[in-house]
């Protein structure tokens, strides 16, 4: 059937009728919140570099977990500031570690909420690496035997999810043993799998204090010109035991997201991270962008491109403009 009789614009003739045809939802639902918990009290300070995000202090936490369910945003994922850093990043599995209070706080305050953790290296080690280093050199297999405490630390907390960032290699499968190892074969894992060695995280390694102290990451975080080996390294991880699977960025990697996505079923996350943030807020700041609108586009967009769930710094304000929209 040719024009006139096909008429694509008669489907966008009312709002009523273009929501009713919409082929992507975008919900609350869809996001997890980052949260970056520190030492102290009445500690709620913005992060210079990421308007509207704060380092919380633990006392601070049950206010936000009330406000994210009454958001009905299901889920965060946690970063901490450790009092102290040393080689090992010993506070990152220390019982009483500021994750491990905030886990607690979290489950107690919203027991429903979601409570994801990052397990990393970078936040707790002096030398802000991912891993042990040794001679200038980040060891991939000396590494897993501490995620493997940390991945055992947060759960005995109540974390629901474990979600291993560093990139190295054999790491999903060495925590599903000693998760497994350790009775708690009911936490999942939420393999960063694909995880590039990205110039969009600035503002995290300001908020996380976390740059490396020499070199870079590129030897362990993957380079942006490859997707096939994005694919490597989701399979990998697959066998090795994830549930669910992450592209992290997301907007400068939509075609990865849409590559994983029809390659595998598990669960995937793509993560909206800190600069995509950013760059709104300062263009929003300068009236440049209408800040809801362009959020709003670009999170469908990545929902769009596969993604079953988002972490964003935006998910709050995201959540309460959906909300507004629906009624």
């Amino acid at each position: 059937m040719t024009f006139p009789a096909t008429r694509l614009r008669r489907l966008r003739a009312h709002p009523t009728l273009r929501r009713m045809v919409r082929e992507t939802q975008l919900s609350p639902a869809d996001f997890i919140y980052p949260l970056f918990v520190t030492h102290g009290r009445d500690v709620h300070e913005e992060i210079p570099s990421m308007p509207g995000v704060f380092h919380l202090s633990i006392d601070q936490l049950t206010a936000e977990a009330n406000e994210l369910a009454e958001l009905e945003i299901p889920a965060v994922v946690l970063f901490g500031l450790p009092a102290t850093k040393d080689a090992m990043g010993s506070e990152n599995f220390a019982t009483n570690g500021i994750v491990q209070q905030a886990i607690r706080t979290l489950k107690d305050a919203q027991p429903d909420l979601m409570v994801m953790t990052d397990v990393c290296m970078c936040e707790y080690t002096d030398h802000g690496h991912c891993g042990i280093v040794r001679d200038g050199q980040v060891l991939n297999d000396a590494t897993l035997d501490v995620l493997q405490k940390v991945v055992v630390s947060h759960a005995a907390a109540g974390a629901d999810v474990v979600a291993p960032s560093g990139m190295m290699d054999g790491m999903v499968g060495a925590i599903r043993a000693a998760l497994d190892g350790d009775n708690f074969s009911n936490v999942s894992i939420l393999s960063y799998a694909v995880k590039y060695a990205s110039s969009f995280y600035g503002p995290f390694r300001d908020a996380a204090q976390s740059p490396p102290q020499f070199g870079d990451r590129h030897s362990y975080q993957m380079d942006p010109a490859n997707v096939r080996e994005a694919l490597r390294e989701a399979e990998l991880d697959v066998a090795e035991g994830a549930d669910m699977l992450m592209v992290k960025p997301a907007l400068a990697y939509l075609d990865v997201v849409r590559r994983v996505r029809d390659t595998f079923n598990l669960p995937l996350a793509a993560y909206n991270v800190s600069g995509e943030y950013s760059m709104v807020k300062a263009a929003a700041a300068r009236g440049w962008i209408d800040e809801q609108k362009v959020v709003l586009e670009s999170l469908m967009g990545i929902k769009r491109a596969g993604a079953d769930l988002i972490l964003t710094y935006h998910a709050k304000d995201a959540a309460r403009w959906l909300h507004l929209a629906n009624g």
